[in-house]
């Protein structure tokens, strides 16, 4: 194992909580070599064949196994090594692809035609950027993103931001349980209810659970199995429907949207807070730890760091295709529709469905149940059937990821190493019981609104990935010589304030269109706000002392909040702890910081 992995296990115990009970830990060797060892195994690397016990099969994610690298002396593009990165980007481009996105992109067409496409397709441009970030923190450190904010903040910001991410992924399962629930009451023609579908989904997990077991390659090949089931069935309604293919060029080059009102607005922000989910940039940062990257030599790491780079744009260009398809097909067939227009012909398709859309002059209001109806009695009972079998696809590949995600952030933030099925036993618990309960006693459309609400809520999540990302990317402390660039840094910051102020404008618009009548719902949120912006200011606090406003650290009583700590302690201690473990050799660590620069 190389010093830098070496660095990061040691760095298990230098975290702000336990640093205070280390002197009395120098007595209990035997304590300390246990607690080093378990480290070891759940964030080392892994051969396949080590000697684990059951208990770290149970808690250990991802990283059964690792895949080897091939090595190339001259470091020229190799199709060879690609092969052996890919893996961790087709995983993260599932969030690209999840039940929630989907919607967003069939409201899309049907709200704004062909005019939005251009949106999408920077959004994911932006999200290739963001994930970027993530991937080269993870292969950089060894470390992922959760794992490095365990030791950059305090106990209450860092359990603040772990309870920020886990309502993101809680949010993500909600949608995943919808769209899950919704396939199979359209593949089952509405013999099996919706609160049923819900709890099959509790069934679905645990099986899909065990397929890690076959080997890390393995459960690869199946979530890209599940990427080509859903560009084949969406795929198949794009060329079924045969959008204007000139609109859809159209749509993606020219950056702008004609005639549009607050409506097409509010979609267009919509989209951009679909798209970019926070807990995966978390998810990214720790998925390419199973590579076996050597990181005693910077060439390997900037090789390792470019294949990555490649490897993530391919799978999110194919989840772009996937999103333009499904976004171009209902832009065609119920964009300006009217319910009557759909009503009428569902009814001389002799479609059961048909009360689905009354039989008014309202435009239609789409989700994912809505469209596959559409489909069935526009195009055939085939049609709906293949769009239900894609939704399946979404809603099962999103719930392994997010499965993963809790589990790398609950390992990372707290240091807690839970077997996988009691994890994913709670987050999905908690999904299911307002979703259930929905189900049960409300309708489709209450569903649908439920959609649109955890889409408003995930986007609130955001800055709490995008944020510790960037500032952990930007410090020279971290990263060493990889350390993000000038024009990365103003990127970077640029892009994440757009984004923060894009989706905080959708959660407000959001709350005033539904929740201005209800004067406690509004005074509450407005006070959740007030916390929620004081948490921002702290994080950015942090980013701006790495990017070089140290004066912030000057400041009386809160200064200190701010302060990046040395690398290789990286915590909060006071000087006369710095200088003890200076003297028991503790700053002999290597780090990327103190890489000779070529």
């Amino acid at each position: 194992m190389n010093l830098l992995e070496e660095s990061g296990h040691q760095l298990q115990d230098m975290t702000p909580d336990k640093h205070n009970r280390q002197s009395s830990q120098q007595q209990q060797p035997s304590e300390a070599d246990e607690l080093n060892s378990r480290h070891k195994q759940n964030y080392g690397v892994i051969e396949e064949k080590s000697d684990i016990n059951d208990r770290t099969q149970e808690t250990d994610t991802y990283f059964m196994s690792t895949v080897p690298i091939p090595t190339d002396i001259s470091y020229a593009f190799s199709w060879r090594k690609l092969w052996a990165f890919t893996g961790p980007g087709f995983l993260m481009s599932i969030a690209y692809l999840d039940p929630g996105n989907i919607q967003s992109d069939l409201q899309s067409g049907t709200v704004a035609q062909y005019k939005l496409l251009w949106v999408l397709m920077w959004s994911t441009v932006l999200g290739l950027l963001m994930q970027r970030l993530a991937a080269r923190l993870g292969v950089v450190t060894g470390m992922h993103l959760a794992e490095l904010c365990y030791r950059r903040y305090h106990k209450i910001p860092r359990l603040f931001l772990w309870i920020m991410v886990e309502i993101a992924i809680i949010g993500s399962d909600m949608q995943e349980v919808i769209g899950t629930a919704l396939s199979i009451y359209l593949l089952s023609h509405r013999l099996i209810p919706l609160w049923a579908g819900v709890l099959i989904t509790i069934l679905d997990t645990f099986t899909f659970l065990m397929l890690d077991k076959y080997g890390l390659r393995k459960l690869e090949a199946f979530f890209g199995f599940l990427i080509t089931l859903m560009a084949i069935t969406f795929g198949y309604e794009y060329f079924k429907v045969k959008p204007n293919e000139l609109k859809v060029a159209e749509g993606l080059a020219l950056p702008y949207c004609s005639d549009c009102g607050s409506s097409e607005l509010l979609q267009a922000v919509g989209i951009i807070g679909a798209i970019i989910m926070p807990h995966n940039l978390y998810l990214h940062s720790a998925l390419v730890k199973s590579r076996k990257i050597n990181r005693e030599k910077k060439e390997d790491i900037r090789d390792a760091n470019r294949y990555v780079f490649i490897e993530s744009a391919i799978a999110l260009g194919i989840s772009l295709l996937i999103n333009i398809a499904v976004t171009s097909v209902f832009a065609h067939g119920l964009y300006n529709k009217t319910n009557a227009d759909v009503y009428t012909t569902c009814m001389n398709a002799n479609m059961s469905d048909n009360n689905v859309f009354p039989n008014n002059t309202d435009k239609v209001d789409a989700n994912l149940y809505k469209a596959g109806v559409f489909l069935g009695c526009t195009f055939g009972i085939e049609a709906l059937y293949i769009w239900a079998i894609g939704i399946f696809a979404a809603g099962q590949s999103s719930t392994m990821t997010g499965t993963y995600s809790g589990q790398f952030v609950m390992e990372g933030f707290l240091d807690l190493h839970w077997p996988r099925w009691r994890r994913v036993l709670l987050t999905r618990t908690i999904a299911i019981i307002p979703t259930l309960l929905i189900t049960y006693f409300q309708n489709l459309d209450n569903l649908s609104e439920m959609n649109d609400l955890l889409n408003a809520l995930m986007s609130l999540q955001l800055p709490f990935a995008l944020l510790p990302a960037l500032t952990f990317t930007s410090s020279p402390k971290v990263m060493g010589e990889f350390v993000n660039g000038f024009i990365n840094k103003v990127l970077a910051s640029v892009l994440s304030v757009v984004v923060i102020s894009v989706n905080l404008y959708f959660v407000f618009n959001y709350v005033s269109e539904h929740f201005s009548n209800n004067i406690i719902v509004f005074v509450a949120t407005a006070l959740f706000f007030v916390y929620y912006l004081m948490f921002l200011i702290y994080l950015s606090g942090c980013l701006l002392v790495v990017l070089g406003l140290s004066r912030l650290t000057e400041i009386p009583r809160i200064g200190k909040y701010f302060m990046e700590s040395d690398y290789n302690e990286y915590n909060y201690q006071t000087i006369d702890n710095q200088s003890q473990e200076t003297s028991n050799g503790s700053n002999s660590m290597s780090s990327p910081a103190n890489w000779p620069t070529s």
